[in-house]
This record gives C-alpha cells, sequence and structure tokens, in this order.
C-alpha cells in the first residue's frame, strides 16, 4: 500500500499522506507555518464543527443539498465532536490571516471522512467535496468570526464556575475569620483596625463582581455575523440560511446564540471580542492583588506579617530545609502576568483589521480561549488548593494590632487631629502601644479610653465612644 496519495489544487499536485483525513490545503499550511507547534484549542474545533454539521442540516432543509451527503457530513461531524480524528487538526495556530487554512482543515477532514462513510476514498473528494458541499454557502470570512464567539462562549461556563468556587471559598473564610481583629495597612504603612474577616469577604465580592461583569460582556458575542460570507452581503447564501443556522448551532451547541443585526458590522468590528478580553483582563487584574496580599499576609514565618498560615502543598526549598513556600498563589501571579499578555495581544490584533474583515482573527481567538482556560483552571485551584485551607494566626494579629500607632485616629474626634499625631509620633519614639501611653497620660477616664479603644468598635461604621463626643464635635 502507497504511503502517499496525490492530490490537486489550484496551486499544482502534492503528496499527501495516505492515512491522512486532512488533505492537500491542509499539509500546504502545515509546512508554510512550522512555528510553534501549537494545535488549534479542542473549544476551536468544536465550533468550526458546529458550523459544519449546522450547515449541512440547513442545506438539506432547503434542499440545496443531496441529503445522504448531509447525513454523511452531519455523520463525520459527530464523530469529532466525541473525540474521533482529533490528530488530524494540525494547523499551526499562528497560520494565514483569517483562518482559512484552520477552514480547509475542517473542511477536507469532513469530507474525506464523509466520503469513506458513503463508500468512497480519502482524497478523491467525491461524492462530498470541501468546498463545493462541507463550506457551501460559507466564506472563511463568516466561518471564522463566528467560531471565535462561539469557542468564547463554550468555554466561559466553566470559568464562571471557577469565579463562583473561588469566591465561595474567601466568603468561608471571611466568615470563619470574623471574630479576629488585625491592623490595617494603606500605603504598606500602619491604618486602623479591621477584621481579618472583612477583608476575606471584600475579596469574594471582588471576585463576584467580575464574575457578573463577565457574563454581562459575553451578551455581545451572542449575536453571530454567519450567513455573511465574503465580506457580510451574503452573497451565495439563501435568505434563509442565517435564521436557520443559528437555530441549529443554538441546538448544537446548547448555547444561547442570536441572528447578527447587521452581518457587516460583526465581519468588520472585533469590538466585542475585545471588550470581553477587557472584562477578563479586569478580572485578572484583582486576582493578581487577591494572590499578591495573600502572598504578603503569610510572609514570614518570623521576619514577615505571618498573619495567616497557608496549606503547606510542597517542600519550598532545594536547599533550605523545613521552608514552605507560598507556592500557589505564586502560580496565580504567574498566570495572571501571562493573562494580560493574551489580553494585549487580543487588543493590538483587534485594532489590526482593515475595511470589510480583520485578518488577525487566529491569534485572536487562541488567545482569549486560552486565556479563558488557563485564568479558570488557576482561580479554581487557588480556591481549592490555598483559600480552603486557610488558617489564622489570631495571636500575631493580635500581636501587630496592639502595637499600630493609628489607634489614636479613635481618639481624634476627643481631642482633635493635631493631638493625636503627637501620641502617634510618641508611641512609635517611646516603644509604648497608644494604650500604655494613654494610661500613662490620663488623658480619659478609665471608662471613658475603654469606651474609645473598643477594636471592635474601630471596624464598624461609626465614632468610637461616641456618647462623649460634644455637641457639635
Amino acid at each position: 500500500m502507497a504511503d502517499t496519495r496525490i492530490e490537486r489544487d489550484p496551486l499544482g499536485e502534492k503528496a499527501v499522506p495516505a492515512s491522512a483525513l486532512y488533505g492537500i490545503q491542509t499539509l500546504r499550511a502545515a509546512e508554510n507555518f512550522p512555528i510553534s507547534g501549537l494545535r488549534p484549542l479542542p473549544a476551536f474545533v468544536d465550533a468550526v464543527v458546529w458550523i459544519k454539521r449546522s450547515a449541512a442540516l440547513t442545506h438539506s432543509e432547503t434542499g440545496r443539498l443531496e441529503p445522504r451527503l448531509a447525513d454523511a457530513i452531519v455523520r463525520a461531524a459527530d464523530e469529532v465532536l466525541t473525540g474521533e480524528h482529533r490528530d488530524q487538526f494540525i494547523v499551526d495556530v499562528y497560520q494565514a490571516g483569517a483562518g482559512t487554512s484552520h477552514n480547509m482543515n475542517v473542511n477536507e477532514v469532513l469530507a474525506n471522512r464523509a466520503n469513506e462513510i458513503l463508500g468512497g476514498e480519502r482524497g478523491a473528494y467525491a461524492p462530498v467535496h470541501p468546498n463545493d458541499h462541507v463550506n457551501m454557502a460559507q466564506s472563511t470570512n463568516d466561518v471564522i468570526p463566528t467560531a471565535m464567539r462561539l469557542a468564547t462562549l463554550a468555554t466561559l461556563p466553566g470559568t464562571i464556575l471557577a469565579l463562583e468556587r473561588l469566591a465561595h471559598s474567601l466568603l468561608g473564610r471571611g466568615v470563619a475569620f470574623d471574630d479576629i481583629i488585625k491592623s490595617g495597612r494603606t500605603h504598606l504603612q500602619d491604618a486602623t483596625p479591621i477584621r481579618l474577616g472583612q477583608e476575606f469577604t471584600a475579596y469574594a465580592h471582588t471576585v463576584e463582581r467580575h464574575r457578573d461583569k463577565l457574563v454581562q460582556a459575553a451578551e455581545w458575542l451572542r449575536e453571530l455575523n454567519i450567513g455573511g460570507t465574503a465580506v457580510g452581503t451574503g452573497i451565495n447564501a439563501e435568505p434563509d440560511y442565517p435564521r436557520l443556522m443559528v437555530g441549529h448551532l443554538r441546538q448544537v451547541s446548547g448555547l444561547d446564540l442570536r441572528e447578527g443585526r447587521d452581518r457587516i458590522q460583526l465581519m468588520q468590528s472585533m469590538g466585542d471580542v475585545a471588550s470581553f478580553s477587557g472584562a477578563l483582563r479586569a478580572y485578572v487584574l484583582d486576582l493578581n492583588k487577591i494572590a499578591n496580599d495573600i502572598r504578603l499576609l503569610a510572609s514570614g514565618p518570623r521576619t514577615g506579617l505571618a498573619e495567616i498560615v497557608l496549606p503547606a502543598v510542597q517542600p519550598g526549598s532545594s536547599i533550605m530545609p523545613g521552608k514552605v513556600n507560598p507556592s500557589i498563589a505564586e502560580m496565580v501571579n504567574q498566570v495572571c502576568y501571562q493573562a494580560l499578555g493574551l489580553d494585549q495581544t487580543v487588543a493590538m490584533a483587534a485594532e489590526a483589521g482593515q475595511l470589510e474583515l480583520n485578518v488577525m482573527m487566529p491569534v485572536i481567538t487562541h488567545n482569549l480561549v486560552f486565556g479563558l482556560i488557563i485564568v479558570g483552571n488557576a482561580t479554581r485551584v487557588l480556591a481549592e488548593r490555598c483559600v480552603d485551607g486557610i488558617e489564622a494566626d489570631a495571636a500575631q494579629c493580635a500581636y501587630w494590632l496592639e502595637r499600630s500607632p493609628a489607634l489614636v485616629t479613635a481618639l481624634a474626634p476627643k481631642i482633635g487631629y493635631a493631638e493625636a499625631a503627637k501620641l502617634a509620633k510618641e508611641a512609635v519614639t517611646s516603644g509604648l502601644t497608644v494604650k500604655q501611653l494613654l494610661e500613662e497620660k490620663k488623658l480619659l477616664p478609665k471608662e471613658e479610653l475603654d469606651e474609645v479603644l473598643n477594636l471592635r468598635a474601630m471596624t464598624e461604621i461609626g465614632v468610637p465612644g461616641g456618647k462623649g463626643i460634644p455637641a457639635g464635635g
């Protein structure tokens, strides 16, 4: 048996591996773009296959495609969607503009497999042809923008679940730590008291807000330009085609999708994609901040803040015995830096469209979907392998708090800002705590002093010891 078969395209003949489901155009692309070794993400493959499957059903419904050919294409598509033939999608992530190479890779795989199902041979492209039948009424220019949006929407639920998992974990720590009062810090300097539980509850609410924003930003992606064909005008597509396509895509994907109001606009502009990427970026910035805060609060165990203790997930040093590092939080930092770079690429590529098309869609799609995947995974792991197991060191929190000169803030309504500032400075230079200094100076009666220095009261809205403030004070 021959190891290759000869195929032809407008550029000439080429030997294609006899066992390959892909064909000559896919092979040319693989040879042209030996760039990264990265293959299309599974969600992107699924999205394009969904489109081909839906098109076959649509054309069978309208009578444009013979039912037996449509059925064979659908069967071939279903094989791919259940995990078969995945090694046949070989075009590098960095490829010719718009994604023509990947589109043809899918067209050829489905055509060859459909022909086998019908009793034909690979490479003969009869009775099913990659362009004439699998790609009927389609262009790369409406297939790839549609697939980009489908792949993003299909990946999003896993990321949303991860955010909900992290928010739940942070809220749990917020409840567990609600009675632990500690020194707040602003500008990395001592500030008024806060409860450790308040810090973690605030982190949770931050994550929840970003979850809601991501869901909101995804709404723009639900409008599809399928049926726009080459430049958005719909040449070679039947008038009912866009509506029928969206219906079949809803069914196969399970996604809430809408027919685009202006297919030309959706082909010209990547604004909806850039906006969604920006929403992911905003979450990543806060996620990175949370990871950094966790590392800072856990710093120590003797020469740092050491207010929380992280679960030990692995030895921290190859030379220092017993050292344990904040490994999970450090991983999250690295993922966040990568995700910020991915968003920057999306932004620059989204701006790079000209006239009727943005040809940078392959890199936009890869970076956006990849970003969702790694950020979602990092978020989930942070919850499961770090936040869930965080413990508080209440004694250490109390140790730092009683030494904080910022406690004089509660005295300002009583004695004025200037006098309180003098006390803070004296506490620092003398080494005395604020309470010791006030007891020594006897500026206030003991009962009133205890009211003013009620640490729990300092963590809630109101004026500590406020009942003793003179009228108009």
